[in-house]
């Protein structure tokens, strides 16, 4: 009886929680920043990590809140702790920028999340990733590639771009130039300019 008892109120505390983060989530939508930054808190407090990623985007744009973007690295980190993807780029990005502790150290802990959301599909991790290994003191170019294309193939324009200069310039791959115009039409349809500026060159 203990052990129904306590799995039922386990199961009710989560679902307080999904409910709130859905009120927050459509008060968000209809305006009402206050009250959806409330009901988000209270589910991120009980420990539900979409909550507590949608409190730390309350307090990086100030939305519902003041603007606080310590607070906003802690909601992170706490969502992220639960491998919630978007929540590990969020964090990966506050730690490189803001984040305590020696730059080596941050930039570690940083790539390793980012490798984690690029693994869990998350487009945006992989097209920084991609750049990150592309300039970063010590270049690992195939390693780079492999991030952008996976961006590109997940519709980012941007990515789509640097394959093209990768491709171009031989970065990480054998030069191929109709490959590289290949990339640069598919991202300047896509809508990118530096690829249309490049097949105008």
């Amino acid at each position: 009886l203990e052990e129904a008892a306590f799995q039922l109120q386990q199961i009710f505390r989560i679902d307080i929680s999904i409910a709130l983060n859905i009120l927050g989530i459509e008060s968000m939508r209809a305006g009402h920043c206050r009250m959806a930054f409330t009901c988000f808190k209270l589910a991120a407090d009980r420990g539900y990590s979409k909550a507590q990623f949608n409190v730390g985007l309350c307090y990086e744009h100030g939305r519902g809140t003041e603007k606080d973007l310590e607070k906003a690295g802690f909601y992170y980190c706490q969502a992220a702790s639960s491998r919630h993807p978007m929540a590990q780029y969020r964090y990966a990005r506050y730690l490189l920028q803001h984040g305590p502790g020696s730059p080596r150290d941050r930039q570690h802990k940083a790539v390793a999340l980012l490798e984690q959301a690029a693994g869990a599909g998350i487009t945006e991790a992989q097209a920084y990733l991609g750049v990150f290994y592309m300039r970063g003191l010590q270049p690992q170019e195939k390693r780079g590639l492999k991030y952008l294309l996976q961006a590109a193939n997940s519709g980012d324009a941007q990515s789509r771009f640097h394959v093209g200069v990768c491709y171009e310039q031989g970065l990480g791959v054998q030069q191929n130039l109709a490959e590289a115009l290949r990339h640069y039409r598919q991202s300047a349809a896509a809508g990118n300019r530096q690829a249309r500026e490049r097949l105008r060159a």
